[in-house]
């Protein structure tokens, strides 16, 4: 029975949306496949991993009997990436045989029943539904992702803060040791919304929304939400819990103020970097009248200086930061100069870019 007739660049692309959340160990083998469901000339491709359900479609002509499979996602994928690029497949199903055609090469898969694939159940109802540009959410998800935690026991910092309302959408990530805040003009006519989006869901939408003026729409349910998009749809459970009071964290009285080239800093913070330990990632900032002196040491008693001219004229501050944590937050940024806003050593540090308010970053200090 014909399951699909698409050129490999096309069934390839599709492969590469739905693929990357499913898991190669899994507790249920069903979840290492992906749902292959042909309806007349539409094949809906769709993942999962219990947490997290992505689905897309393709033209795939239409031939044959509407049908439904799963297939193992990676082995899928690998044999249509090891094709020629202008190949054509086709792909027949034969029993709890899978066969994938092209030119001369033949591959037998396995399969396992569509029906013992475990689809997310969405609610009943959603209770909102908001649009907003993708470009807007993918570089609010972008500028804060870095300082998601990764695996902390406090789960509802595993994952970033979004906040929708009429006059302002804000994404917020922390992990206790950092923080990032991210605000873009609000879409209008919105009541106020706080979820907290899991870390494998931002890291997927920040790889699978598009820079450009489409629409991408979030629809949210109590424990869910589903983002529609291109020809993608995305559900994902939310994180319970209360995230942390943000704008508790982020200084609002600090006095000294030094306007520094982004990318000078960080390169002079990459080459100080060679000489901190690989545990204990500190580096000293030494900020005065004549400039800002970057130090690192290690345990085998080796050191690093780096030296900046800065125009500052506060007192000095001899402050120490994880240098780890400042290269992230220049990685992500675009602007030419960034403004570190700071009080003395033992207090933390704001990063923004100067003239605007729509980022924040604030750093916590380091014993050295």
């Amino acid at each position: 029975m014909e399951l699909i007739h698409s050129s490999r660049d096309a069934l390839v692309r599709k492969l590469q949306i739905v693929s990357n959340i499913v898991e190669r160990r899994n507790t249920l083998p069903v979840l290492a496949n992906i749902l292959l469901k042909k309806q007349g000339g539409l094949l809906t491709l769709l993942s999962s991993d219990i947490e997290m359900q992505i689905q897309t479609s393709a033209e795939v002509g239409a031939g044959g009997e509407d049908t439904a499979t799963t297939v193992a996602a990676r082995k899928f994928l690998d044999i249509l990436r090891s094709l020629p690029e202008d190949s054509d497949v086709m792909v027949k199903l034969d029993g709890k045989k899978m066969s994938v055609q092209a030119k001369k090469s033949r591959f037998a898969l396995q399969t396992l029943p569509a029906e013992d694939f475990p689809l997310v159940q969405e609610p009943k109802e959603w209770v909102t539904q908001i649009s907003l540009p993708q470009k807007m959410l993918k570089n609010l998800l972008g500028m804060v992702h870095f300082s998601m935690a990764q695996q902390d026991l406090r789960y509802y910092l595993n994952g970033v803060l979004l906040v929708i309302e009429s006059a302002c959408v804000r994404a917020v990530a922390t992990d206790g040791h950092r923080l990032a805040y991210a605000d873009a003009p609000g879409q209008g006519g919105t009541a106020k919304h706080e979820v907290i989006i899991p870390r494998k869901t931002v890291l997927e939408l920040s790889r699978l929304l598009n820079d450009t003026d489409d629409t991408v729409t979030i629809d949210l349910a109590s424990n869910q939400a589903k983002f529609t998009f291109s020809d993608i749809t995305l559900i994902t459970k939310l994180v319970e819990g209360k995230f942390p009071d943000y704008q508790r964290v982020i200084p609002k009285t600090h006095q000294h103020h030094v306007v520094i080239s982004r990318d000078a800093l960080l390169h002079s913070l990459q080459r100080a970097s060679i000489l901190t330990s690989d545990k204990f990632r500190g580096i000293r900032w030494v900020l005065g009248a004549n400039g800002l002196t970057i130090v690192a040491n290690n345990s085998d008693q080796e050191e690093a200086r780096d030296e900046m001219e800065v125009e500052y004229q506060g007192p000095e501050i001899d402050v120490g930061f994880n240098v780890n944590y400042l290269l992230d937050v220049l990685n992500n940024l675009k602007s030419e100069t960034v403004q570190f806003t700071l009080q003395d050593g033992n207090s933390s540090a704001l990063v923004t870019t100067p003239g605007k308010d729509d980022f924040k970053y604030v750093v916590m200090p380091m014993r050295i």
